[in-house]
């Protein structure tokens, strides 16, 4: 048997596309696998593409590892932007500013 691709798939989607070949899944950071629906997957065991005999498991996860995705550390911009907002804005080429500032 061929592993399917699971990442990306919601988990009844991913329960659904494994048992059509007749393999197993199963979650090692849910222990309520079997009633989560919506959560997506982001990483599987074994790859897909990988032969496996029928009836083998397949291990999902739904969160990234320590130091893993996610969308890092928010720092401040420097230096911030100018105060008072957008001084001008400048036309096509060859014509004249508008300044939009108040005096």
């Amino acid at each position: 048997m061929r592993v399917p691709r699971l990442v990306g798939l919601m988990a009844v989607d991913a329960r659904q596309a494994a048992l059509s070949r007749g393999l197993l899944v199963s979650a090692p950071d849910r222990p309520d696998f079997h009633l989560a629906v919506v959560d997506h997957v982001v990483r599987q065991y074994p790859q897909p593409g990988s032969e496996v005999p029928r009836d083998s498991v397949v291990y999902v996860w739904f969160d990234f590892g320590e130091g893993e995705g996610g969308g890092g550390v928010r720092e401040p911009r420097v230096p911030p932007p100018p105060h008072g907002g957008v001084q001008r804005e400048l036309d096509e080429p060859g014509r004249l500013h508008v300044v939009l500032g108040s005096p």
